[in-house]
């Protein structure tokens, strides 16, 4: 079974990467919507497209009320797509900001004999470069093939035919009818493979006793991986991109002789495919089971708002939305230089910080602290407040060790 499809990033030529894969992307403006939350949804897009080696050379934009049955956007948009790729040859795909049917792929890809790619398969083909782990390789899969099988249109290059063939094909069956019999049966092997894995993942975290959990949670790419390492004071992976993090890390912390355990989750992202959810449930059982959660947003972001409603929405549908939270705004130094002009002062600059802290922790019904994890700035004090939720956690579970701390 081919794990990512797409090869996203690179146009190959038997075993030879060639040349750096180039896509437009294309956005619709529905019922509701502003052109300017769009705009952001497609800046995000571009990111994704990055993250997952594609330079993003155009965009397109339409309004619509509702997207087009056949081709998503409306006809003329499609044909002006279409003769773009065609002027532009370096273009070797377009990417929907919203899912596709199978019908509608079909004839995009007809139209515009580009790869048509939708927003879900993106983040599907970013997660399943980025799996690690025997679990995460096996999640990516399944809701890859939970992905595909209702958009399957005909014959797949990318299954390996484990069925099928003469004298397998029963009476008057369709190609596709077998096609979906496969992914059937192969997703049914990756559910068995991942409840296996599952169980020895509940070993494991039992095996950790009852130790105190603690455990980043946030949007993609706003500095949990950066605090992971403060924090624990050991190298965790990080860089600016979408899903650096994808495995679950876990590290033993000690604030002044109080052990804890603290894990650096997947990061959780708008319109995020509901097949990953459900796959990815397992992973997200760290969560579930945490005691306290550090929730970090990227106040530098533009729609850090959203951002925090995306990531609470997240953790209710989990069923972890009432635990014991920290609300973390890093990334306090790049959102003075985005945001502060150099002529003002220190001092009004200050004192302007000090405004937008005060409205942002009234608005929060949660601890608020903020702090820059890359310079260090205000982290002892996050350090302080983390040990005290902590502490407040061990005096309900060790009453009789209060004395120590």
């Amino acid at each position: 079974m081919a794990k990512n499809n797409l090869t996203i990033g690179s146009k190959e030529k038997g075993t030879l990467k060639t040349e750096q894969e180039y896509a437009v992307i294309v956005g619709l403006i529905q019922q509701n919507q502003t052109e300017e939350e769009v705009g952001e949804y497609l800046d995000e897009l571009e990111f994704l497209a990055l993250t997952a080696g594609a330079k993003v050379k155009h965009r397109f934009i339409q309004k619509m009320s509702n997207p087009n049955r056949r081709t998503f956007v409306g006809s003329g948009k499609a044909e002006e797509i279409a003769q773009y790729v065609e002027d532009n040859k370096e273009i070797s795909m377009v990417i929907f900001d919203d899912d596709l049917s199978g019908k509608q792929t079909g004839i995009l890809e007809e139209l515009m004999k580009v790869k048509i790619v939708d927003r879900t398969t993106l983040i599907l083909d970013i997660f399943a470069s980025r799996a690690q782990t025997a679990q995460a390789q096996t999640q990516v899969e399944l809701a890859q093939m939970q992905y595909l099988l209702p958009r399957l249109r005909g014959l797949w290059t990318h299954l390996e035919r484990q069925k099928g063939g003469i004298g397998m094909r029963g009476p008057g069956e369709k190609e596709i009818e077998t096609d979906r019999r496969i992914v059937r049966d192969v997703i049914s092997k990756l559910k068995k493979r991942l409840e296996k894995i599952d169980k020895q993942s509940q070993i494991q975290r039992k095996g950790r006793g009852d130790q105190i959990r603690v455990a980043l949670v946030g949007y993609t790419n706003v500095g949990k991986s950066t605090i992971m390492t403060v924090l624990s004071k050991s190298e965790v992976f990080a860089e600016n991109k979408l899903f650096a993090t994808l495995d679950t890390t876990v590290r033993k912390v000690v604030f002044d002789r109080m052990p804890f355990l603290l894990s650096d989750t997947v990061g959780f992202i708008r319109k995020l495919p509901t097949h990953l959810v459900e796959s990815f449930k397992s992973t997200l059982d760290e969560v579930r089971e945490s005691d306290i959660l550090i929730h970090v947003v990227d106040m530098a972001h533009p729609q850090f708002d959203d951002h925090i409603n995306t990531v609470n929405k997240t953790l209710a549908d989990i069923g972890a939305g009432d635990k014991p939270t920290i609300l973390v705004f890093n990334k306090l130094d790049l959102y003075r230089k985005v945001n502060f002009d150099d002529l003002l002062d220190k001092q009004t600059k200050l004192d302007l910080m000090k405004e937008l802290q005060i409205a942002l922790t009234k608005r929060m019904e949660v601890d608020t602290i903020f702090i820059s994890a890359k310079s260090g700035e205000n982290m002892e004090d996050f350090k302080k407040l983390l040990q005290e939720k902590i502490q407040e956690q061990y005096k309900v579970r060790y009453p009789y060790l209060a004395k120590r701390w």
